[in-house]
């Protein structure tokens, strides 16, 4: 068999949350390709990185007055850790906040204008007057203009699933400021998508997609490929576009361009030839797993920037369904959105494998967590047959024959029939048929724990030391062996404590072929232990539950605040601050200043002169922002602030009784 050149990406998961169930099917389906094709022998690399540009990562950041970098990195810290401890076995993970990307994406960048492929002109956008900020459109709600749903997205509906522009939607304002956003001018750069329309028929016709996934990318061409938008307005937390002060890449610009930054710096490391997968006329495959949320990007935009830059496309695109629990979409709030941490905090990582590994196939149909089916699935599949076969026929082989072996096959036709059973095994993997794959072997495990019913060691046990017991023994512990290789993809870490057992060099595909005889073997000890139903039904306990009630506190508590009326003289912006307002307040007796976090609800003009309630004897607060000296009361319910007041003829100074 010769030997493939293989790399292969998952979808950069974006550094703004933590991993979760839902992205793990990808990641989890890629890993068991990666680790199948290692096993045949084949140079495979499996790089991906975390996403770490875009306005939501600068926002979040902001709120939490932090850099983004330090966001991103502790986002990237988290998802590593979670991914290693699900065995996902990246030969990279890197981040498109590189220097590697940096000069990619610039180097592509001067490519495409050098060839006449990036226009520019101007285009009127939303614009946050009070943020300051040009709006993506998902920063912008309001009433949907074809069915009147309230609290929609500038760009499509969630009610009935109309696309529109944020021009179109009814009563717009600005999901960060809640103000009416307006439209300004500014110059964009756009990649010339349309005159790439035939190279990408010609990609839509070559097989390298899923039928279901070029049919839907066919639907473009019918009302014609537009310009591609690669610019966004400062402020933006990303890669300064060359020759500009304040245009940035766009964040699926840079994003895809990761995947080739991520194994740019695995070259460097291992002096591999970055060339030799990219070039044009390479040789080597190149293959993406992505979700069907993002086949546009993929499987038009990214193809189109990979030929204009003169680098070879991809040899296919490999798109997957959602994941549901329990038949229900993930929510925080019903329990179902499952982290990769809640699920590792109880439950083994290889049974997710498992399962999912039971329910993919090759189709961009979703699937589902079905946690009851689960539980019965591991403890009957991987417990009741697999690991049995190990149980039930390395004790007589300990007890009988001290750990050794027979030195010949009980049952040559049975080997052989498991040992015939690669070649469907392997295409059914390499067609990533992975349910086919979990049948199949399952199939042979009942074949092999029939072969132990019908020869019942357990009775030839009474005869001490009978050489049939030590070679129905060792048949059995052999078709097991087998069956660890087929699912060693699937199951990393069992088939690792496997070869532990059976005192052997790591497994290879072609160790199916090759019986094991005449050696000694360790002492049996537990592989794999059943799934306790309880344990499974606490991964879906909200992450964060309602916290308890405050404790009951006296009125002599209460009477140590002293609560007074006070009147805000002036208000304003705290530069570098994205939530606090500098409050200036005469108290009837003075000035104070307060560091208040309600500019997402009140602009300056918005409070002045206004009366509000004044916590008179907080400690005061030493800030990055200055000194805080006490606090003003308001309210809020997770979708507004609202500032307590008292009536309007109340004066600064008077006690709060």
């Amino acid at each position: 068999m010769q030997q493939r050149k293989i790399l292969i990406t998952s979808a950069l998961p974006y550094a703004n949350g933590p991993i979760h169930v839902g992205h793990l099917v990808e990641y989890i389906q890629t890993d068991i390709w990666a680790r199948f094709q290692r096993l045949r022998g084949h140079s495979c690399y499996y790089v991906c990185a975390d996403d770490a540009h875009g306005t939501p990562i600068m926002l979040r950041a902001a709120d939490e007055d932090i850099k983004p970098e330090e966001l991103i990195a502790r986002f990237l810290e988290a998802h590593q850790r979670d991914f290693a401890d699900f065995h996902i076995a990246f030969d990279n993970y890197h981040t498109t906040h590189s220097g590697e990307n940096r000069q990619l994406c610039e180097s592509i960048y001067h490519t495409l204008d050098a060839a006449g492929h990036i226009h520019r002109r101007n285009i009127n956008q939303a614009f946050d007057t009070t943020r300051k900020m040009f709006l993506p459109d998902r920063y912008i709600r309001g009433c949907c203009p074809c069915c009147n749903a309230e609290d929609q997205y500038g760009d499509c509906c969630q009610s009935c699933g109309a696309t529109y522009s944020p021009a179109e939607l009814k009563n717009a304002i600005s999901a960060l400021s809640g103000t009416p956003p307006v439209e300004r001018e500014s110059e964009h750069y756009f990649f010339d998508l349309p005159a790439f329309t035939e190279v990408l028929r010609k990609w839509l016709d070559s097989g390298q997609l899923q039928d279901e996934v070029a049919n839907k990318l066919r639907e473009w061409f019918a009302v014609g490929l537009k310009e591609w938008d690669i610019s966004r307005d400062a402020p933006y937390f990303g890669f300064r576009i060359p020759d500009t002060d304040d245009k940035f890449f766009y964040v699926w610009l840079d994003a895809p361009i990761g995947y080739l930054a991520s194994f740019m710096e695995l070259c460097r490391r291992r002096g591999l030839n970055f060339d030799e997968y990219f070039q044009p006329d390479s040789t080597a495959e190149l293959y993406h797993f992505i979700g069907k949320d993002i086949i546009y990007f993929h499987g038009l935009f990214w193809p189109a920037i990979l030929r204009a830059a003169n680098y070879r496309m991809p040899t296919a695109i490999y798109a997957h369904g959602f994941l549901t629990v329990n038949e229900q979409k993930m929510s925080k709030s019903r329990g179902t959105l499952i982290t990769a941490r809640r699920y590792l905090e109880h439950l083994d990582p290889e049974y997710l494998r498992y399962y999912f590994a039971c329910r993919l196939d090759a189709g961009i149909g979703d699937l589902d967590l079905n946690l009851e089916d689960f539980t019965l699935r591991v403890n009957a599949d991987l417990v009741g047959k697999l690991v049995n076969i190990a149980s039930r026929s390395a004790v007589f082989i300990d007890r009988h024959f001290a750990g050794q072996l027979a030195d010949q096959l009980h049952d040559e036709a049975l080997f052989a029939e498991f040992a015939g059973a690669a070649d469907a095994i392997a295409t059914a993997y390499e067609q990533r048929e992975y349910a086919q794959v979990t049948r199949r072997v399952m199939e042979l495990a009942d074949r092999a724990n029939r072969y132990i019913d019908q020869h019942k060691p357990w009775q030839l046990a009474r005869r001490e030391a009978d050489a049939g017991l030590q070679a129905i023994a060792t048949m059995a512990l052999n078709c097991y062996r087998q069956l660890v290789v087929y699912l060693k993809p699937v199951l990393p870490m069992l088939a690792g404590r496997s070869e532990t057992f059976l005192g052997i060099p790591e497994l290879q595909w072609e160790h199916a072929q090759q019986p094991l005889l005449g050696h000694s073997i360790s002492k049996f000890k537990p592989l794999l232990q059943r799934v306790d139903a309880a344990r499974v039904q606490r991964i879906l306990t909200p992450e964060h539950p309602a916290e308890p009630e405050a404790a009951m506190i006296s009125i002599k508590d209460f009477e140590k605040l002293d609560l007074r009326v006070a009147r805000i003289r002036q208000a304003e912006y705290v530069e570098g601050a994205d939530r606090l307002l500098r409050l200036h307040l005469d108290t009837g007796t003075g000035e104070r200043q307060v560091l208040a976090g309600i500019r997402s609800a009140y602009t300056p003009e918005q409070l002045h002169e206004r009366l509000v309630i004044l916590v008179a004897n907080l400690a005061p607060r030493k800030t990055r922002f200055g000194v805080s000296a006490g606090m003003v009361l308001a309210a809020g319910d997770g979708k507004g602030i609202f500032l307590l007041a008292p009536d309007a003829d109340a004066q600064p100074g008077m006690q709060v009784r």
